[in-house]
């Protein structure tokens, strides 16, 4: 049996109701909500479950699809900045749980922070040789994100690929990313770590191509304009050093 949604008038009293929820909500509330046609309310966000943002309401719990959630405003929990701070350090057996709490209770909730956390637990994978677990959790992320990803997961396919020496398929995958980044310029959460991965990557297959000045130029863009996965950016730089070292590579 197909499931429709809820007639127009029952659309219109279901946001009447969480209008009047959000103005008997608690004094505390300060997480707001964008829906898709443009209302806002303001609530606590506690958690996403089974498709739906829940939050606080007076004597209970409610929730709302996110499928009619745009955004979200929310302060990140508090475990966030240490699971990024580890992950920046290479501490994986502190940044790895960290990130998955945060998306075992966030996941899917369109905010950069929860993005961010949960295409973390891919990243770290790769960065651990897991190729398998690497691939599971970035397929996880685009089913959390779908269409709105800003390329992470298949940035996280083509670090996969760039693992698996396989570089024309992770080629496929950088190509439109790092386009698309050059055209923003700028980015914020997971995809600015996805744009700052990618170049990195890129440079790593072009190397692999023998094209050493746009391998070059590359590493130079994730040590110097990218750098929002420090981790990256300190590789990059390091890869850009070895090759102006060893065949004395410059960009034009």
């Amino acid at each position: 049996m197909k499931l429709i949604g809820p007639p127009a008038h029952l659309q219109q009293l279901l946001f009447a109701c969480l209008g009047a929820l959000a103005l008997a909500a608690p004094v505390s509330a300060q997480d707001v909500i964008t829906f898709t046609d443009g209302r806002t309310a303001t609530v606590n966000v506690v958690s996403v479950e089974n498709g739906q943002a829940m939050f606080e309401i007076p004597g209970g719990r409610s929730g709302h699809r996110l499928t009619s959630i745009r955004e979200v405003q929310k302060a990140p929990p508090p475990g966030f900045a240490a699971a990024v701070a580890a992950y920046e350090k290479e501490d994986y057996r502190t940044a790895l749980p960290a990130a998955k709490k945060i998306a075992s209770q966030f996941k899917g909730l369109p905010t950069s922070w929860a993005r961010q956390a949960t295409s973390m637990i891919g990243d770290i994978h790769a960065a651990q040789g897991n190729a398998d677990k690497a691939i599971a959790a970035y397929e996880e992320f685009q089913k959390a994100y779908p269409g709105g990803g800003g390329g992470v997961s298949d940035v996280g396919v083509a670090r996969v690929l760039v693992m698996r020496k396989d570089f024309a398929e992770a080629k496929k995958k950088l190509e439109p990313v790092v386009a698309e980044a050059l055209q923003q310029r700028s980015a914020i959460g997971a995809t600015a770590l996805a744009y700052s991965q990618a170049f990195y990557l890129m440079g790593q297959v072009q190397e692999s191509e023998g094209e050493l000045v746009p391998a070059l130029e590359n590493y130079l863009r994730t040590a110097t304009l990218f750098r929002q996965d420090r981790a990256a950016a300190a590789a990059a730089q390091a890869r850009a050093d070895a090759l102006r070292k060893a065949h004395g590579v410059h960009v034009p």
